[in-house]
């Protein structure tokens, strides 16, 4: 990595080549070069964003080229991991400094005291003040990390590089696991970055926020100006574009193909005639073996003609095909899950759960109901679930599901790693043939092969479409069917393919998730706000929470 004067800030790859330990290449040449604004990096699952992010951060070494920085980087990882014994001033990089400022007003003036405040004699009000922007104005700088929540912690890091005021702020997935009134803190703190900003993320309302839009795709990057919102629809009028050029080639093979067909029968008619003239010697020998040596150059080079044609016609095809956009959509029918609309399907009464102080009380679960479970972190979302599903006891009350029950957890941990995604949904529908259980999955878009990949080599989206598949496809199969924070690192076309499959799901449905926009997509009937008691809500409601 090299830097540079950073009058400009900014950050980018020059002919940057990666490949991991075991020769899985990512990228090969990728030129990019990310300048002032703020960037949403998007791409399917898979195709490098994080990988990326930690080469222009530094955390990983390129295996040839090279990463240009102008200016001091901060970078907030997806998966942030702090000390719980570390103090909050320790993890805002700034005990030293306060140590310090705590010496020289006990009147201790020694040089190294001086030193280390160096300009910053009011950090201590201006942690305050950001804290106080994230919403942690709660949060001592005396208290320990142990004390806040998961949601806090990533907050309190993005804290320690807004404090540390780098020129270049690198996030990946930021929103992961954050309620909606830390999300909307993040949308204001990434909206008021004065710097270069890169963020990547499946979020639409944190997207909505940003001045362009990178698109990593097969080790390339394409780039839109504006929001999300821009990028969509200028991709919507390229996929347009890019299908009427497939049909244009299309048409063109087809008339290639018909004149090579017509002029191989044309030139079989010649050579009919041909024969039929030398077998009836109505000219000299010498003159008819010249007019078929003359003929067969003829023909060879108007079939070498229309082969070409052809070729090229092949090539365009291929060319146009490429530019048309590989997100197959999941296509399901799943007729087995409907339920009528009177029908009990879950009943609650004095529930009181296991961890916390949460007393939801009670509620029922009638029909196809699609209920949104939506509350702060912390507030016992997940643990509503657990307890409905059967893996928690409560303390108080009682859950009782009526019909065929299957729970998707956060963790994805369902699936047995060492089998093959076939042989995971034979476990969960073990009366089912091969033949219907491939047919199903080919629904999923896990065909031939595709259906043996062991979990354990499957990348983050195709675990989820593996476990979700598994969960629809059991049997009995499932009419009350839970989600828990069901988005979280999927990329936006795994989401789309969620949205699909739910569209064929007729059972009832629980969805715990802070994303608002996805929840309106899948056609939620009932919010339920999980707050010390369960109450109903709704979608303008959550938005403020």
């Amino acid at each position: 990595m090299s830097s540079s004067p950073h009058q400009h800030p900014g950050v980018g790859c020059v002919g940057l080549s990666f490949e991991w330990p075991d020769g899985g290449r990512v990228f090969d040449g990728l030129q990019a070069a990310f300048g002032p604004g703020r960037t949403g990096l998007v791409g399917l699952n898979g195709s490098g964003k994080s990988t990326l992010l930690k080469l222009l951060a530094g955390e990983l070494t390129p295996t040839a080229g090279a990463i240009r920085v102008s200016g001091e980087i901060g970078y907030l990882p997806q998966n942030v991991a702090l000390d719980t014994g570390l103090r909050v001033d320790e993890a805002l990089g700034i005990a030293g400094i306060r140590a310090a400022l705590r010496a020289v007003r006990a009147g201790d003036v020694r040089e190294e005291h001086f030193a280390a405040i160096g300009e910053d004699w009011d950090v201590e009000e201006r942690a305050s003040a950001v804290l106080d922007g994230l919403g942690l104005g709660h949060v001592g700088l005396d208290r320990t990390i142990g004390e806040v929540s998961g949601g806090e912690s990533v907050l309190l890091r993005l804290a320690a590089l807004l404090l540390a005021r780098p020129d270049v702020l690198l996030l990946d997935e930021p929103t992961n696991n954050l309620d909606r009134r830390a999300r909307r803190r993040l949308r204001s703190a990434v909206a008021a970055w004065p710097g270069v900003l890169v963020v990547v993320s499946h979020d639409r309302e944190l997207l909505a926020e940003v001045d362009r839009i990178a698109d990593l795709r097969d080790g390339e990057i394409s780039w839109y100006g504006g929001d999300l919102a821009a990028y969509e629809e200028a991709v919507s009028v390229e996929q347009e574009a890019a299908q009427r050029m497939v049909r244009v080639a299309e048409t063109d093979l087809r008339r290639q193909q018909r004149e090579l067909v017509d002029a191989n029968v044309k030139l079989a008619r010649r050579r009919r005639y041909g024969q039929k003239m030398w077998d009836t010697k109505r000219e000299p020998k010498a003159v008819m073996a010249q007019r078929k040596r003359a003929a067969q150059v003829s023909a060879g080079k108007h079939r070498i003609m229309h082969e070409t044609k052809l070729a090229e016609a092949a090539e365009r095809l291929a060319e146009a095909a490429e530019a048309v956009r590989d997100d197959d959509e999941i296509r399901v029918d799943l007729p087995r899950t409907a339920v009528p609309t009177g029908r009990t399907v879950l009943t609650a009464r004095e529930l009181r759960l296991r961890y916390g102080t949460q007393a939801p009380g009670g509620f029922d679960l009638h029909g196809p109901e699609r209920v949104a479970l939506v509350g702060r972190n912390g507030s016992g979302k997940t643990t509503l679930l657990r307890t409905i599903a059967g893996e928690l006891a409560p303390l108080a009350g009682e859950a009782v599901v009526h019909v065929p029950l299957r729970f998707l957890p956060q963790r994805l941990d369902v699936l047995d790693e060492g089998a093959s995604i076939a042989e995971n949904v034979a476990r969960f529908a073990p009366g089912s043939t091969n033949n219907r259980i491939r047919a199903g999955l080919a629904r999923f878009l896990f065909t031939g092969e595709r259906a043996d990949k062991p979990v354990a080599e499957l990348s983050g989206g195709e675990r989820f479409r593996a476990t979700l598949a598994a969960l629809v496809l059991a049997e009995p199969a499932p009419q009350l069917l839970m989600l828990d924070e069901p988005t979280n690192n999927l990329d936006m076309a795994s989401a789309r393919q969620l949205t699909t499959a739910l569209e064929s799901y007729a059972g009832a449905l629980i969805v715990a998730s802070h994303d608002v926009p996805f929840l309106e997509s899948i056609g939620i009937t009932r919010w339920l706000l999980l707050d010390g008691t369960l109450r109903e809500t709704t979608p303008e409601e959550v938005r403020n929470t």
